[in-house]
């Protein structure tokens, strides 16, 4: 007999079967398998007449929900049902979080076993790990399996209960979410702020100081602070709403002649040191990563979204390098402690390493389940060079690695310097900053993946400077500048907020944030989340009638119910029954305002200062207006930001609507009227007409990115649809090298070869000699993982011979032969000689036959 073992995927048994004696037979679940229903077709027939079928919910019966298994799951389930006949014990060796001890209650529920039933828990994939668990073994915990499904019956009520009312009142295919509809609304909020603000104009003067003589180390920067004992003005002191000094700020505000006038006469005078103030700081490191500052990191040092990070340190967990990435604990164990120190020992030196280990405490109460930060796994603390991995899950590896080592490191010191220098009755400040002991961002520097170009940049030396001292001054010049609206959300920083405002689980984020993308409700312009003007409008509907459930602290207090159930503390039934049938229920609130609440008034945005109405259709977001007894509608770009839409551009939209596109000139060419106009997906430029000649549809080019509509006059219009412009022929092949813009930007393109431009060139501006050094500079398909160590040169049979550097780690390749190199070889220590020999023996080996094993 056998003992079976289920884990969640291929990948994950693949890796624990190495760990497990010959008599465990490991089998993947491949995820949960059942679920409520996913769609009307799931549900067992003798259901489909009952009230709450489509919720998969009973809520008159202790809202006993409804599980089934998908079509998708049938066939696992089978298998499983088969592997358990033959096996005396059961192992639920599922992810140790709530999701984990739920998929494993679904397993005995489903598969009935009449054998005895063990869960087994582990937060890494390592031979000892994996051990250990095996000899330490628990029953499923009933707690945390009720709160899972309180939180899965939770978004089943507030989703389905939810999406039919907006259905109804503004358009088809919308939804609502537990969480996903705060995410929406913290997104929104950000928008009305920038909609708000109003950009206030200021000046000041920058100096570029020498201390004597004249040296470049002696050279530094001072920026004007005030002037007769009033403080100059700055981007601080303006309140966002009215562009105008804020209130009760005594500060002088300089527009440009002033600036000007005062550098006039500020160039006559003499600069004097007045003040010369240092002090030294430390800096500790951060510490080790959780889910969520994992994922705010790889955005900002990877540009990474959530999702792409999550999937990523699956991977890597799942083949053992790394300890379980669904954590919100920062404790590391007492292994990875000391292996850390070593590590650090072994590559920074004694000086380098904490004086005690360095220990970290989760602040956040219910962080929940895993009981280790993310960190490598083991303990070795092996670099990524160490290990076979290449691409993503090194970069991400190596992310994790750095920053698990930098918190056993020593904090790092620094000097900061403050000089004042006076002239006439104006105050200028200079700061410097050195880096006395680089501790720990040897290692590692939040926000930047070159620690040692950091360390670069965080030096901003001052010469040495004394009071009294005359300074000469080289350059003095007047800037001007305008405040900022505040920044859109990034993934990284949305992720944050949430988590700092308790909504929601870290492990669930990613798949939050691809939900709002996915469903219309944001878009990404470079990194930043747009909210879309259907979010406004569902946004807008929910805080007028639905307060409590976009609210924050609300949010956050039901996720503090759902760890207080996990815990044992609180009653999950108690809790559905208030939240869903009291009488302030979300039903109750449902049924109650379903009448009140008017389409009309639900489809429309509410943006007051713009002299037209801005709809929510079935088609999507439009603009309209009553004119002259006649009502004009237009559809609204998908590209525009809500924040964006202003007076000139409702007004543009409309005419364009009323009079027709705009005629930038005729084409030299063709005769054919060359329009400007704006569409879906933002502005382009049109050749010809609609239906005009055998082409139904003309030639059409959208901008180029960063171009405003008016930057697009016929010489640009011309150019723009001149793409693809040939550049000439290769001459190799004496094909047509063409310059383009396609799906993922401009590029250059022969033979079928796509080769990205990127800037300084230009796609209008590229040539010919320039598009062959980036056609020639693409590696060959396949090859991008391929990093080649050291050619060796050419075989004595033909051929080239070169060390690479592969997905596995470095190998010698000929032709269709590789060795790899055992891992006390140096890569670049290997002669042609030895490199000959080992392909030798690997085709001697290939022409005996298979191994024996």
């Amino acid at each position: 007999m056998t003992k079976l073992v289920i884990v969640e995927s291929p990948t994950k048994a693949k890796t624990i079967r190495n760990f497990l004696p010959k008599e465990y037979h490991v089998q993947a679940s491949m995820g949960h398998v059942r679920d409520l229903p996913a769609s009307a077709s799931e549900i067992p027939a003798r259901y489909k007449g009952e009230p709450w079928a489509r919720l998969g919910v009973n809520v008159e019966k202790d809202f006993e929900p409804l599980y089934v298994i998908p079509a998708s799951k049938k066939k696992v389930v089978s298998e499983l049902k088969k592997l358990l006949e033959e096996a005396d014990e059961l192992i639920l060796a599922t992810d140790e979080d709530r999701e984990g001890e739920s998929i494993g209650w679904h397993l005995t529920e489903v598969l009935k076993p009449k054998i005895p039933v063990t869960r087994m828990v582990f937060h890494e994939i390592t031979r000892e790990a994996i051990q250990k668990a095996l000899t330490d073994t628990r029953k499923i915990d009933d707690n945390l399996v009720r709160a899972q499904e309180t939180r899965r019956i939770l978004d089943r009520l507030v989703g389905y209960t939810l999406s039919p009312l907006l259905w109804k009142k503004i358009a088809p295919k919308l939804s609502a979410g537990r969480v996903q509809s705060v995410a929406v609304r913290l997104l929104v909020l950000r928008e009305r702020e920038r909609r708000a603000f109003h950009t206030g104009t200021y000046w000041d003067l920058k100096a570029l100081l020498n201390k004597r003589p004249d040296k470049p180390a002696h050279r530094f920067e001072a920026q004007l602070v005030s002037v007769g004992e009033r403080r100059v003005a700055s981007g601080r002191d303006f309140d966002e709403n009215t562009g105008q000094i804020a209130e009760g700020k005594d500060v002088l505000l300089l527009d440009q002649a002033e600036a000007n006038k005062l550098r006039e006469r500020l160039l006559k005078g003499q600069w004097m040191v007045s003040s010369v103030d240092e002090r030294t700081a430390t800096r500790s490191p951060a510490p080790p990563f959780t889910t969520s500052t994992l994922q705010q990191e790889a955005n900002r040092k990877l540009g990474w979204g959530a999702q792409q990070t999550m999937r990523t340190a699956q991977h890597l967990y799942e083949n053992g390098y790394i300890t379980y990435m669904r954590t919100d604990s920062v404790n590391l164990s007492e292994e990875a402690i000391n292996a850390a120190r070593g590590r650090v020992t072994e590559l920074y030196g004694e000086e380098y390493v904490n004086k005690t280990p360095r220990r970290y405490q989760t602040k956040a109460k219910g962080a929940q389940e895993a009981h280790e930060a993310i960190r490598p796994a083991g303990n070795q603390m092996l670099p990524a060079d160490s290990l076979p991995i290449s691409g993503a899950e090194k970069a991400l590896y190596d992310l994790i690695w750095k920053r698990t080592v930098a918190t056993q490191m020593a904090e790092a010191r620094l000097k900061f310097t403050t000089v004042q220098i006076s002239v006439d009755d104006a105050l200028f400040r200079a700061s410097g900053r050195t880096i006395l002991f680089p501790g720990f961002f040897r290692a590692y520097v939040e926000g930047n993946d070159d620690p040692d170009s950091a360390l670069d940049d965080q030096d901003t030396t001052l010469p040495e400077l004394k009071v009294d001292e005359i300074v000469d001054v080289r350059d003095l010049e007047a800037i001007g500048h305008e405040t900022k609206p505040p920044a859109r959300y990034t993934e990284a920083s949305l992720v944050k907020a949430l988590e700092s405002e308790g909504v929601g689980r870290p492990s669930t984020y990613a798949t939050i944030i691809d939900t709002i993308q996915e469903r219309g409700y944001c878009f990404k312009q470079r990194k930043e989340l747009v909210p879309t003007f259907v979010a406004f409008a569902v946004t807008q509907l929910l805080e007028n009638h639905f307060e409590n459930l976009v609210d924050l602290h609300f949010t956050a207090e039901m996720e503090q119910t759902l760890d207080d159930i996990a815990e044992g503390d609180t009653g999950w039934l108690e809790y559905l029954r208030q939240f869903y049938l009291g009488q302030k229920g979300l039903d109750t609130q449902v049924k109650e305002k379903e009448a009140q609440i008017d389409p009309r008034t639900a489809s429309q945005v509410g943006f007051s200062d713009l002299a037209a109405e801005i709809r929510i259709g079935q088609f999507g977001p439009f603009l309209a207006r009553g004119e002259d007894g006649d009502r004009v509608t237009v559809g609204l770009p998908d590209s525009l930001a809500p924040a964006d839409l202003d007076a000139e551009t409702v007004e543009k939209l409309l005419s364009q609507k009323e009079e027709g596109p705009e005629v930038l000139g005729e084409d030299p060419e063709t005769g054919k009227p060359i329009y400007r106009k704006i569409g879906p997906y933002g502005p382009y430029v049109q050749l010809g007409d609609e239906g005009e000649g055998k082409a139904k549809k003309p030639k059409r080019v959208s901008l180029l990115k960063g171009m405003q509509l008016e930057d697009a006059d016929l010489e640009m219009a011309l150019k723009l649809l001149s793409l693809p412009r040939p550049l000439g022929l290769h001459p190799e092949s004496g094909k047509e090298v063409r310059a383009g813009v396609g799906r993922f930007g401009p590029f250059v393109v022969h033979d079928g070869t796509f080769v990205s431009i990127k800037a300084p060139d230009h796609v209008l501006e590229i040539g010919l000699d320039r598009a062959l050094e980036l056609l020639a500079s693409k590696p060959e398909k396949g090859a991008s993982a391929k990093k080649v160590l050291k050619d060796l040169g050419e075989h004595p049979d033909g051929g080239v011979v070169q060390v690479l550097d592969g997905r596995y780690g470095p190998y010698v390749n000929h032709k269709r032969t590789n060795v790899s190199l055992p891992e006390n070889v140096d890569p670049q220590a290997v002669t042609m000689a030895e490199a000959v020999q080992m392909l030798s023996q690997k085709k001697t080996t290939k022409k005996g036959g298979k191994r024996k094993s």
